[in-house]
């Protein structure tokens, strides 16, 4: 008798868990003068996952992310990429290991061009990858509507899109995203996350710093909710997203009591 096939959903938990670990954070501790903005939190990010930090506002998301790039230095603890230590490696030297940040805010050049922004994406090479920026091109092809114009006057949406594919011109093997659905309308904010699957399908593995708990939830294999610097709460983005703590603390659910 032959076997029962598996589910897309279920093969996709399997190989990712079979993955690994492309991104181990172990015990780090962030600190803001006598704040202490992480407390000691662990995770783990396998190669070809998406990952979810979730939390609210002050939670600790952000300083994650940019002790990740660079951006911040743990005061303990210690970061490891591909099996190499990389807390206290400043940010533009991450870059050539293939870590690539998006911030919150996008951050674009806003009177360079958008060519202009996409080629100082690929500063770290001799020179621009025509095949990066044909795919850079093709996953927004807004931007090559746009290719001229000054990055300052597009919308919010479109300097999202430049961001990330900035971003994406570094040639990045870990992505990190802070809020990308930010700001953004809807219809706009599914059209990031789609194209933030199609990103991770052609082998980026993503870090995604996000509020709108229910779209990163239904795009990631694992999440982690932080509150106030520290980890709470982790498990695979189905489980997280039937967790009545979830639904209603981050998806406005009324739960019954039992």
């Amino acid at each position: 008798m032959s076997e029962p096939p598996v589910s897309t959903e279920k093969a996709a938990t399997s190989s990712s868990a079979q993955a690994r670990e492309l991104l181990q954070v172990d015990q780090i501790e962030v600190r803001y003068g006598t704040i202490a903005a992480l407390k000691g939190i662990s995770f783990s990010v396998r190669e070809g996952e998406i990952v979810a930090l979730l939390g609210a506002n002050g939670a600790g998301k952000t300083t994650t992310q940019k002790t990740v790039s660079g951006m911040l230095r743990p005061a303990k603890g210690s970061i490891t990429f591909d099996g190499k230590r990389i807390d206290g490696i400043p940010a533009h030297q991450l870059i050539r290991l293939g870590v690539c940040h998006v911030p919150e805010g996008r951050h674009v050049f806003p009177r360079m061009t958008v060519a202009e922004n996409l080629e100082m994406g690929a500063f770290r090479f001799k020179s621009t990858d025509q095949a990066d920026l044909e795919r850079v091109y093709e996953l927004f092809p807004r931007l090559k509507e746009r290719i001229k114009q000054q990055a300052g006057t597009l919308s919010g949406g479109e300097q999202q899109m430049l961001a990330i594919g900035r971003a994406l011109m570094g040639k990045p093997r870990l992505l990190l995203l802070d809020e990308p659905s930010m700001g953004l309308a809807p219809l706009i904010v599914a059209q990031i996350f789609e194209i933030i699957r199609e990103i991770n399908n052609s082998g980026v593995t993503v870090l995604v710093v996000e509020q709108n708990a229910a779209q990163a939830l239904s795009l990631a294999n694992r999440g982690y909710v932080l509150e106030t610097g520290d980890i709470v709460l982790e498990g695979t983005g189905q489980e997280l997203l039937a967790d009545d703590r979830i639904r209603a603390a981050y998806l406005g659910e009324e739960i019954a009591a039992s």
